[in-house]
């Protein structure tokens, strides 16, 4: 059991009779007699649904342990997604609706942490940043520009804004969280 002002983004609860996973909880102490309220933004894990709650502060609920391991994720088949356990060799099938729209930078013998809740995948942590490879963008512009950016479809058909300077083959570090450029990757030292 935890109390209400104690709940943190990532945890999950039984509320109601459902498992939520908390994506944003936000604690406001309460004045005088008025007790604290908790905000919270909830995913269903069963239904994929987002709720928003306010909990009074001293509420007790019902958490439950996510335990995280690392798997490898293996290959796409349709809209399933397969990951294997380094450790044990244990292969687990994922939907993509439990990934998101980030599952497109999935690429074989990534390592990925998978949180699981009582036994069943809830949650897949992909990388903060990843490399791609800059499949087709406008000629590079070297001349001096007023922060310009133009855009750029990568390997998996995901579009971003790069810089004027990136061309057609350059791997690039994008921020997943926020599909941003960050820099390009530097292929050979002279």
């Amino acid at each position: 059991m935890i109390l209400a002002s104690h709940l943190r983004a990532g945890m999950v609860i039984r509320f109601e009779g459902q498992l939520y996973r908390v994506l944003l909880a936000d604690y406001h102490p309460g004045q005088g007699k008025m007790g604290g309220v908790t905000h919270a933004r909830l995913k269903n894990l069963a239904t994929s649904t987002l709720r928003e709650h306010n909990f009074r502060g001293e509420l007790k609920l019902d958490d439950r342990p996510v335990v995280r391991s690392t798997m490898e994720f293996l290959y796409q088949d349709g809209a399933a997604f397969h990951f294997m356990s380094p450790l044990t060799y244990e292969q687990i099938e994922l939907a993509a609706g439990l990934i998101g729209p980030q599952a497109e930078f999935l690429l074989p013998q990534m390592q990925v942490t998978v949180e699981f809740v009582e036994g069943q995948p809830v949650h897949v942590v992909l990388p903060g940043i990843v490399e791609v490879q800059v499949a087709e963008t406008a000629p590079p512009a070297h001349q001096q520009q007023d922060s310009t950016w133009k855009p750029a479809r990568l390997e998996n058909g995901v579009e971003v804004q790069v810089p004027p300077f990136v061309k057609n083959g350059d791997v690039i570090r994008l921020d997943l969280t926020t599909l941003r450029y960050m820099d390009r990757v530097k292929t050979g030292v002279r």
